[in-house]
């Protein structure tokens, strides 16, 4: 009975997650800005991906089976 309270417990525990606006640690800064950047970026903006991070995927899907093209760069190893 002991372990299946402190399961749960341990369960309640991992679901629960903060849901407030990211904020520095009290006496603690932001990184310094990027050099050439006129402004200092928030925290969101920050943890924000770029593109190249994050891709988007591509879905198109073969139909069909197709031939390979000669690869001039596909060399034997020496």
């Amino acid at each position: 009975m002991r372990k299946i309270a402190a399961l749960g417990l341990a369960i309640a525990l991992t679901a629960c997650g903060q849901k407030a606006e990211l904020t520095p640690v009290a006496g603690e800064t932001l990184p310094p800005k990027p050099y050439g950047a006129e402004v200092q970026p928030d925290a969101a903006e920050l943890l924000a991906l770029d593109p190249q991070a994050a891709p988007d995927r591509s879905v198109e899907l073969r139909t069909r089976s197709e031939e390979r093209e000669d690869d001039p760069f596909d060399l034997p190893p020496e």
